[in-house]
């Protein structure tokens, strides 16, 4: 008896996914609640699980394929006994092969190479994407000595591409000749120039499309001011060791700038504000998004209510958006709303950018790489860690002076942090 595996309900207003990768293939076996599939919608990726224990019989979708909701996928044979009839497999394949025919299969699934180094095919090999296994060939790395950063630990193209330029994932003097799909050097002696396409998820894709919608809707200007990170640096390293130590958390830079963006709201109160329609919508919560970076792009979960939370939640809360995201389990609800966004491209080195509105917020704020700076205080030229901060908001509701009064009201908070203990 066979069971149908759907797509499950994926949130509000979303009503179709595509497949992202399949998990598990024709003849494995699954427990109950065991991923199957991996589904990717407008604003996250999400695993399928199994709805009961047994054998995958077949697989009803293709890798890129968009299904919707309630559609089956695969079907799942009940009980111990193998699928009546799995889907064909190379290593199932009875003919007997050619040496030719073997090497072209070894190059075309890289991943029966892997189980056999690690000493059989126990499912302990890492599962690699298309991608990920055509760079792992032509850089001739050993993926089972690399670290995953993807969801589950499974490898991305930046890991393997950091392995190959640290060369701590070599193979060893048995590892096979790279594949015919591997760059070669041309007769000239002049290496050759090959192309990949690749798919654009379908998050991707809607990142692309907001982002472009922003810039076609809203009157977006910038505007940009520095701050003194000094105070804040003195403060974190008095007593980051005793808040670890009460909390259980780091204290980093981005608390202070949530409790600084929450205050300075109070007085500029349309940077906190949205456009719907013929009519402006104040709110009297602040519900932080907070860009991360994640595996398959950008994502940006919310702080709920940022503005009545503790340094302590607001660190730990970062902190879990920060690890799933890298694991891919943020949910649907966790990445709605937001009226107001904070990015931080400092952590990749950014000295100065322009970040784009996150519709239908109005504003967002991008912060920067501390670096030592020349500044004139008190007449005396003093080098101080300087940073560069950035409002992009929407000019049709905000205008030029509530955009630099709201600057200046975050460089006044993170230069005196007394200001929001005694709420200044």
């Amino acid at each position: 008896m066979s069971q149908d595996v759907k797509v499950p309900t994926l949130g509000e207003s979303i009503t179709e996914a595509t497949i992202g990768e399949w998990l598990k293939q024709p003849g494995d076996r699954v427990e109950m609640d065991e991923p199957i599939a991996s589904l990717e919608t407008d604003k996250v990726a999400v695993e399928v699980p199994s709805p009961v224990a047994g054998t995958i019989g077949e697989l009803l979708a293709e890798v890129g394929e968009t299904v919707q909701v309630d559609a089956v996928i695969a079907r799942i044979e009940d009980g111990d006994a193998p699928a009546t009839s799995p889907a064909p497999s190379k290593s199932e394949d009875p003919k007997p092969k050619k040496a030719d025919d073997e090497q072209v299969e070894r190059a075309e699934t890289p991943d029966a190479e892997f189980a056999a180094k690690d000493g059989g095919s126990d499912g302990d090999s890492p599962h690699l994407s298309p991608s990920v296994r055509r760079l792992v060939l032509e850089h001739g790395v050993d993926p089972t000595k690399i670290k995953g950063t993807g969801k589950d630990g499974r490898l991305t193209r930046e890991d393997v591409l950091d392995a190959a330029k640290s060369g701590k994932a070599k193979k060893g003097d048995d590892a096979p000749a790279k594949s015919d799909s591997a760059p070669a050097a041309a007769s000239d002696g002049k290496p050759a120039r090959t192309e990949e396409r690749q798919r654009m998820t379908r998050l991707r894709q809607t990142i692309a499309k907001r982002l472009k919608s922003a810039q076609n809707e809203a009157a977006l200007l910038t505007t940009f001011n520095d701050v003194d990170m000094t105070a804040v640096i003195d403060t974190r390293s008095k007593y980051k060791d005793l808040f670890a130590k009460k909390h259980d958390v780091r204290l980093g830079f981005m608390g202070f700038f949530i409790k600084a963006a929450c205050l300075a709201a109070r007085d500029v109160p349309s940077v906190n504000a949205r456009i719907e329609g013929d009519e402006i919508v104040y709110h009297d919560y602040v519900d932080v998004s907070v860009a991360v970076s994640a595996p398959n792009g950008l994502v940006v979960p919310v702080i709920r209510n940022a503005e009545s939370l503790s340094f302590a939640e607001i660190e730990k809360t970062i902190g879990d958006f920060g690890a799933r995201a890298k694991s891919g389990k943020l949910t649907m609800d966790e990445m709605q709303g937001g009226t107001f966004t904070i990015s931080n491209g400092g952590v990749f080195g950014s000295l100065m950018s322009t970040p784009i509105v996150n519709p239908p917020q109005s504003a967002v704020l991008g912060l920067h790489r501390i670096e030592d700076r020349a500044v004139v205080i008190d007449g005396e030229i003093v080098i101080r860690p300087m940073m560069y901060m950035a409002l992009t908001y929407d000019h049709r509701l905000i205008d030029g002076r509530e955009a630099v009064t709201y600057l200046v009201r975050i460089k006044e908070a993170i230069e005196d942090p007394a200001r929001m203990l005694i709420d200044l």
